[in-house]
C-alpha cells in the first residue's frame, strides 16, 4: 500500500483507502480511484461547478463506516480549498451569520475534496455574485414504491412537457440512485421564492394529470406509495446532486446528464465513476449548452 499519491498538484494520502465498496460485478473505490476520476472528467464538470456553494457527503473512513453531510468547510477543510461565503436567512444562536460552503473554483478542489473524503457533492441553484437568483429550476422525480422504470420516464416526459409550457428549456439528468432530475436553465432574473412557487405549479400540473400515480405531498405519510415530485430543492439554500457526481453507494454510481433521446435506455444508476469517463471519451456532455438555453420565468 502505498503512503501518498499526488493528483492535480495534491497529496492524497492513503490513496488505497477503500470509500466505496464494490457493486456487484465491479471493484472497490478507492481514494486514488476517485481522484483520478475527477482528475479525468474536470474539463467537462468545472463549468457545472464553478461558484456554486456546495455541501458535501463525506466518508472519511468509507462508506460502511457511515458518514456525515457538511456544509461549512470547517477549520480542517484541506489547504488551498476554495469557499463562497453565504448569509444565513435565519440567525444561528451562538454562531457564524455565515456558511463558509466548499466550493471548486479548479480541478485541484475536486482533489482536496477526495483527501477530506467527500463522495457526493450536492450544489446550489445559484452561484457567488448571484446567490439571490436561481439559475436552474430542478424538479426531483422521487419514485414511489409499486412505479416500474417505465413510469418513471412516462413520468419525467410528462415534466418535462409542463416545463417546456412555461417557456423554459428541460434538461434531463439521472440521479445515480432510482429517479430522475428534470433542470431548466434561468436567466437569474427572478428570486428563490419565484422560481419555487414556478416549480410547484409545473409539479401539481403535472400530478394533478395522474393524482393515483402521482404527489407533491411533502409528507411521507401522506404520499401512499406515490412518485413524489419533489420542488424543494429550489429554496434559498437548499441543494440538489451535482452533475457528474458519485453517489454515496457501492460503485459510485453517478449523478448523469443525459440526452432526452436516452431517457428510454439509460437507467436511473447506470453510470457510475468506472463508466463516465468512457463515455465523455466518445459523447459530448449533453449539458455543454446548458447556460445557452437560460430562460426567464414567465
Amino acid at each position: 500500500m502505498s503512503s501518498g499519491e499526488t493528483v492535480e498538484g495534491v497529496d492524497a494520502t492513503h490513496p488505497d483507502k477503500v470509500l466505496l465498496p464494490a457493486r456487484e460485478g465491479g471493484d472497490d473505490v478507492t481514494k486514488a480511484d476517485l481522484a483520478h476520476y475527477w482528475e479525468a472528467i474536470a474539463p467537462t464538470v468545472l463549468p457545472h461547478l464553478e461558484g456554486r456553494p456546495l455541501t458535501l457527503q463525506r466518508f472519511p473512513d468509507g462508506l460502511d463506516a457511515g458518514g456525515f453531510v457538511q456544509q461549512d468547510a470547517g477549520q480542517r477543510a484541506p489547504k488551498g480549498l476554495h469557499t463562497v461565503d453565504t448569509p444565513r436567512r435565519e440567525h444561528k444562536k451562538g454562531g457564524d451569520d455565515v456558511v463558509h460552503h466548499p466550493q471548486v473554483a479548479e480541478a485541484a478542489d475536486l482533489v482536496r475534496l477526495v483527501q477530506f473524503g467527500t463522495v457526493a457533492l450536492h450544489g446550489w441553484n445559484a452561484v457567488a455574485g448571484s446567490l439571490e437568483h436561481p439559475d436552474r429550476l430542478i424538479v426531483d422525480i422521487d419514485p414511489g414504491d409499486d412505479i416500474d422504470l417505465a413510469g418513471i420516464r412516462d413520468v419525467a416526459r410528462a415534466v418535462r412537457a409542463a416545463v417546456e409550457g412555461r417557456g423554459l428549456v428541460a434538461f434531463l439528468q439521472s440521479t445515480g440512485s432510482r429517479g430522475y432530475h428534470v433542470v431548466a436553465p434561468l436567466d437569474g432574473s427572478a428570486g428563490h421564492d419565484a422560481v419555487k412557487d414556478a416549480a410547484t405549479e409545473i409539479a401539481d400540473a403535472v400530478a394533478a394529470d395522474h393524482p393515483d400515480e402521482l404527489t407533491t405531498e411533502v409528507r411521507k405519510d401522506a404520499r401512499h406509495g406515490r412518485t413524489f415530485l419533489d420542488v424543494g430543492r429550489n429554496a434559498y439554500g437548499q441543494t440538489a446532486v451535482m452533475p457528474y457526481s458519485p453517489r454515496a453507494r457501492p460503485g459510485g454510481p453517478t449523478a448523469t446528464p443525459l440526452a432526452w433521446d436516452e431517457l428510454s435506455r439509460v437507467t436511473p444508476d447506470q453510470h457510475d465513476v468506472r463508466s463516465i469517463p468512457r463515455r465523455l471519451a466518445r459523447k459530448a456532455d449533453p449539458w455543454a449548452s446548458l447556460r445557452d438555453h437560460a430562460r426567464a420565468l414567465r
